[in-house]
């Protein structure tokens, strides 16, 4: 199903969380990983659940995957249906148009959408910011004396959001980001400390020494594993195993279940089509402050 129907089976996982082992974030980069183009969530083309939308490919049209609406924290089912209703009568012109027709909207409900840039195409040149401007603008009505009074500023004055606030703000508002994966921004800096990305290890020889970073999105310290525990970082590039014994983990400990993203140097184990780091030193890594989720000791 994976194989064949990438779009459907991913929009299927998806729509049915929570579940499985893998959070919808790294289901949705394992899914880009394997060339599923997937678009983020948007006020005008979203429906509540995930959906299978057509693109344009060398030429060639197939299949993608939009997020639902669904994934938009703190926004009600209710609320998300009448955005779809509404649009199916006609586009929204603005966010002002959007407000009035969707008077069920909460102010809360439509700072998140606008956070994540769900608005950013009720607007000519919309950003995140504009975006957050013209809700407080839309969401708090000056009164019958000064709602006929222009804007000053048609578009925000404030910056546009960097690439940390952008990250930032999707795993906040979403739990995911379609865009880049935070370990690509700091790529460069971990090459010159000789970080090797997760594709890379099958091309190294069994025994040798080397270093893997990444999100952590798994811990596991089975029963039956004598004090074993295993990681798995991800990276722009996949999912890398790590093994740490007993008493590394005891000097460890607070690092490996606190941090979110780790450094991990030891000795690569690539027998049998198995890949994995067996650590001798851990340590954490400054990579961003987005509210990243992994599966902890079930």
């Amino acid at each position: 199903m994976k194989f064949h129907y990438l779009a459907a089976f991913t929009a299927a996982l998806l729509n049915n969380q929570p579940m499985g082992f893998y959070s919808p974030a790294v289901l949705v980069h394992d899914a880009q990983l394997h060339g599923l183009r997937v678009k983020a969530i948007n006020a005008l083309h979203s429906e509540w659940n995930c959906t299978i939308e057509r693109a344009t490919k060398e030429g060639k049209e197939v299949p993608c995957l939009r997020i639902g609406l669904r994934y938009v924290r703190g926004l009600r089912k209710s609320s998300a249906e009448k955005i779809v209703c509404e649009r199916q009568k006609r586009l929204f012109e603005g966010i002002e148009d959007l407000v009035h027709r969707v008077p069920e909207l909460q102010k809360a409900e439509l700072v998140t959408l606008g956070e994540i840039g769900a608005l950013n195409s009720l607007g000519k040149e919309m950003n995140r910011r504009t975006a957050l401007w013209q809700v407080e603008r839309a969401a708090r009505r000056a009164g019958p004396l000064l709602d006929t009074i222009p804007e000053q500023f048609e578009f925000s004055p404030l910056n546009r959001m960097t690439d940390e606030e952008r990250l930032v703000a999707d795993f906040h508002g979403s739990g995911m980001s379609t865009g880049p994966h935070p370990m690509t921004y700091c790529r460069e800096a971990l090459s010159k400390q000789r970080v090797k990305r997760a594709r890379d290890l099958a091309r190294l020889p069994d025994g040798q020494y080397t270093r893997v970073a990444g999100c952590v999105i798994a811990r596991q310290r089975p029963g039956t594993a004598k004090g074993f525990v295993f990681l798995s970082l991800e990276d722009e590039t996949g999912i890398a195993n790590v093994i740490v014994n007993p008493d590394l983990y005891e000097k460890y400990r607070v690092v490996i279940n606190r941090e979110k993203f780790l450094r991990v140097d030891g000795v690569l184990q690539n027998q049998d089509h198995t890949i994995s780091i067996k650590a001798s030193h851990v340590q954490s890594i400054s990579i961003t402050a987005a509210e990243t989720q992994s599966h902890d000791f079930h």
